[in-house]
């Protein structure tokens, strides 16, 4: 099984008075998701600030953007996604589900939402005691199954950043408990800190993926039957990068990351796949 995964994309509204603007941006995303869309996978994923700031005009023009192939393709809440209106409209925009978990033959697939609505102040994660008891229903059902999570804040203390202000899941809330009740394989994927990084933590691998904006990359994720490999796609598109200096300096609400490819050991990693024996 092969996922492709995306960090926060940031698709944001360029001012038709500002035509620079709005050639960057639309020569931007239009290659950046264009090479998104070519890998083949079985799923594709985003984890969350797909939008800049949730505005509808952004959420309708980037999933026109995605619409162009078939793919089967999960978007999971970031904070940006719910600053411009409620979580309810965006869910009836994009057709997605606030959470869900899909079981496949190779592995369990958990999609979380820890982003609060429309909270222009903290945008810090949350996940609340109902989301907190489904989760940790599935995974005690998931046995010795591998279980991938896709959320946009990290969990507190894990992958770089991630002890900062705001940077994570506040760490009051008990989920890196919850995910302590997985057995055997446990991967967690967030973006939020906009800075790649990959931590290990019990039976728990924890991987962080930049901002496409300052990292013109995606993940790909291969699911065998005695290891999960996770390795890194550069964008290799002539002239992308010369598009952001343009889109850097009118865009609102993002601010670049110099420092955010970290180095290659936190981009990309091979999970060994530990199994319980079947008692007799």
């Amino acid at each position: 099984m092969k996922l492709i995964v995306m960090g926060d994309l940031h698709y944001h509204q360029a001012d038709e008075a500002v035509p620079e603007w709005l050639e960057a941006r639309d020569e931007f995303y239009g290659a950046l998701l264009d090479r998104y869309l070519e890998l083949e996978g079985d799923v594709h994923i985003s984890l969350g600030d797909l939008t800049n700031y949730g505005r509808t005009e952004e959420l309708r023009e980037v999933y026109r953007l995605l619409n162009r192939r078939p793919r089967n393709f999960y978007h999971v809440l970031g904070n940006h996604d719910l600053y411009a209106q409620p979580r309810k409209q965006v869910l009836e925009l994009t057709g997605q589900a606030r959470y869900r978990s899909v079981e496949t033959d190779a592995a369990v697939l958990v999609f979380l939402d820890t982003a609060k609505e429309m909270d222009y102040d903290d945008w810090s994660g949350e996940v609340d005691e109902r989301q907190l008891a489904w989760l940790s229903d599935v995974l005690e059902a998931s046995g010795d199954k591998p279980v991938l999570v896709f959320a946009h804040h990290p969990v507190y203390d894990t992958t770089a950043r991630s002890t900062d202000e705001k940077a994570s899941v506040h760490p009051d809330i008990p989920l890196w408990e919850v995910l302590q009740r997985k057995t055997g394989t446990g991967i967690y994927f967030n973006g939020h800190t906009h800075v790649d990084s990959i931590a290990q933590k019990g039976n728990w691998t924890f991987v962080q993926i930049s901002a496409c904006l300052d990292q013109h990359a995606f993940r790909v994720v291969e699911i065998g039957d005695t290891e999960i490999r996770i390795t890194a796609a550069d964008v290799d598109v002539p002239g992308l990068h010369l598009h952001t200096p343009v889109i850097f300096r009118h865009m609102e609400h993002f601010h670049p990351t110099a420092e955010a490819r970290g180095t290659e050991a936190d981009r990309e990693t091979v999970i060994a796949l530990v199994r319980e024996s079947v008692k007799r």
